[in-house]
Parts: structure tokens; C-alpha cells; sequence
């Protein structure tokens, strides 16, 4: 079994990158003698640190046909997943070579640009990176095209979760974390929108108020202020492994509208969210509505505030859990592998 995924990658940003890595991880493991490439830009920070072969282009692979198409022919891969990423030329390319196709959308753009007629019959499956309750079920004119076309199929992936239990017993102590309750803190912000800018340090500054007030915080992917307290633990960027470790051993989760929320929420962990995208708002706007989460305003001192004031309030933490029973966010890694598996004829 050859696998090629081909997320979109840049200087900033890490999302598409972090899913990909965690499924190419559980298909290693599921299928040892899987032969498992990357296509990344050089320039992404965690390019160097691929656990997988990785060809390197000087920018993302949407920026770089050829060099790609050159790669499918070469590697003649069985599946090849693009991640938010690849021109009509590279997604048809892989078709044309008889790899099965799979494309995954996190955005209005992405999705859109997958129900094109000219990429329909190109690709095999589509997934959609959100729960169909936030991302939206198929409207008219999709279900329309993907009848006249026969395909692709679609799913939904509500969250992708490496399964760790064994080092979700472990890691917090590893990581110096210790046994107290924590609040966790993870930013996101890799690439800066209009108006969020400074995400990172505003979550920074909310993280150092609340470990002032005697709350253990653990702050992820984002160098503390100069004089944070003590009870303020900061840890680097994490691989998804380590992250859905933490993620399960928090006491509350303090995140943007991405899919680290959404992680979370799999993890069955009380949410505060605050969106640093212009995509965000609307969706924390919607999760709020339906009681999953908490909503707070991207400045330090409103972020700080509703999170103390949540992480005091046991029967809130409650509500938001017991509505993940009428809206259930689900780990989607098994399903991804199971499709893996019938789209290439992999033992399951």
C-alpha cells in the first residue's frame, strides 16, 4: 500500500498538517508495510520533523503542479488524501494514475471547489472537517451534482483523535504538568486574520491572569509572558498525540474556533472558545447556541474573566456535557481508517 498526503502547508498554520500526520500515524500502525509519503513546503516549521518521507517544495503543493504531478507519476501512490490543498491538474493527475482520491475541506472555498464538475468524477470520497451540524448537510445543488455525477461520497470527520490511552495516563506528569485540575490553553493562530492578529499573546496574557488568580493553567504553543506566575506551565507546539493526552486530562479547554475545539469537545471537556477567524465566529456562535460551549471576546482580560468564571461553575461544565448527548462530536479516526482500508483494498 502506497499513501500520499499532500496537506496544505506554509510558514504559519498547522491544522491540515497535524490531521494528516495523525492519520498517516494510525494507518502506519494499522498497516506496518505501508509505504507513506508527505508533500510539505520547506518552509513550514514542521517540515524537518515529519516522521514520513517527505518531498520539500519551496511553497505549499497548490503552488507547485509540476512538481507534484512528476512525484504521482514517480511514486504511484494507491491513495493520495489533499488536505485544503492541489490544483485540478494534480487532483486529476492522481485519477488519471488510478490512485483513489480523497479531498478534505475545512472551508466554504474548499467545499465548494470540490463540488466543481470538473473534479466530481476525479474524486472518490470527500471529507468534510466538522461535524455535519456545524458544517451544514448537502444542500440542493450539491446533492444535485453529486447525483448527476454518481459520486463522490461524502463524510463528515467531527474531530480526528489519536487514540492514547496510555500516555494520557502518563504525559501530564512527564510534561511536568502535576495532578491538579488544570485549565488548558491553546491558542492556534498559526496564520493571522484581520483583526486577530495578535491571537497568540492575547490567549498568552488571559493564560498568566488566570494562573494569578492561583488557577493551574497549562499554556500550549505560545511563549508565556516575562512575568508569568508560577502556576502558568508553558509547553511547545505538541504533536496530536500529545495534545489529545492533555486535551483528556483537562479540567477546561480554552481554545479558538478550529479544530482543537472540536478535539475537545470528542474529549467530552468543558469549551471556552473565542475565534480568531473570520470563519469562526459564526461557528462558536452556533456551538454556543446548542449549549456545547462557552463564548468569550478575544482580549485578555474578557478571555481570563469568562474563563475563571466558567471553571467555577460545575453545573455549566455539566449542561455542556450533558448536550454532547443531543449533539454528539465523535472521534473519526476509525472511520477514516476503515475507508482507507476499502479504498484500497487494505486488510482491515
Amino acid at each position: 500500500m502506497k499513501l500520499l498526503f499532500i496537506p496544505v502547508s506554509a510558514p504559519r498554520g498547522f491544522g491540515e498538517y497535524a490531521r494528516a500526520r495523525a492519520i498517516a500515524l494510525a494507518a502506519a500502525a494499522r498497516w506496518p508495510a505501508a509505504q507513506i509519503r508527505f508533500v510539505l513546503s520547506r518552509e513550514a516549521p514542521y517540515a524537518a520533523a515529519c516522521p514520513f518521507p517527505a518531498t520539500l517544495l519551496p511553497a505549499s503543493a497548490t503552488f507547485h503542479s509540476p512538481e507534484v504531478i512528476a512525484l504521482l507519476e514517480d511514486f504511484r501512490p494507491n491513495l493520495v488524501v489533499f488536505d485544503n490543498a492541489g490544483r485540478s491538474a494534480q487532483i486529476r493527475a492522481a485519477h488519471r494514475l488510478g490512485a483513489k482520491v480523497v479531498y478534505v475541506s475545512s472551508r466554504r472555498r474548499q467545499r465548494a471547489r470540490a463540488f466543481r464538475f470538473g473534479l466530481l468524477h476525479a474524486i472518490d470520497e470527500h471529507w468534510i472537517a466538522y461535524p455535519e451540524f456545524v458544517a451544514g448537510a448537502p444542500g440542493p445543488l450539491e446533492r444535485w451534482k453529486l447525483r448527476l455525477a454518481g459520486g463522490p461520497r461524502l463524510r463528515y470527520l467531527d474531530a480526528i483523535l489519536p487514540e492514547t490511552p496510555e500516555l494520557a495516563q502518563n504525559l501530564p506528569a512527564r510534561l511536568g504538568v502535576g495532578a491538579a485540575p488544570f485549565i488548558l490553553v491553546v491558542p492556534g493562530g498559526g496564520t493571522p486574520h484581520p483583526g486577530a492578529e495578535d491571537a497568540p499573546a492575547i490567549a498568552a496574557q488571559a493564560a498568566a491572569r488566570l494562573a494569578a488568580q492561583g488557577l493551574d493553567t497549562v499554556l500550549v504553543g505560545v511563549e508565556a509572558p516575562a512575568d508569568a506566575p508560577a502556576r502558568l506551565r508553558t509547553l511547545a507546539r505538541l504533536p496530536a498525540d500529545e495534545l489529545a493526552a492533555l486535551l483528556r486530562a483537562a479540567a477546561l479547554v480554552v481554545t479558538n474556533g478550529g479544530d482543537t475545539l472540536l478535539q475537545a469537545l470528542a474529549c467530552a471537556r468543558p469549551c471556552l472558545a473565542c475565534p480568531i477567524a473570520p470563519d469562526q465566529a459564526p461557528r462558536i456562535a452556533h456551538l454556543a447556541r446548542l449549549g456545547l460551549v462557552s463564548a468569550a471576546p478575544l482580549n485578555a482580560a474578557g478571555l481570563a474573566a469568562a474563563a475563571a468564571a466558567l471553571r467555577a461553575e460545575p453545573e455549566r461544565q455539566r449542561a455542556q456535557l450533558a448536550a454532547l448527548a443531543a449533539h454528539p462530536v465523535r472521534n473519526a479516526l476509525p472511520q477514516v481508517l476503515a475507508a482507507i482500508a476499502v479504498l484500497t483494498g487494505a486488510h482491515p
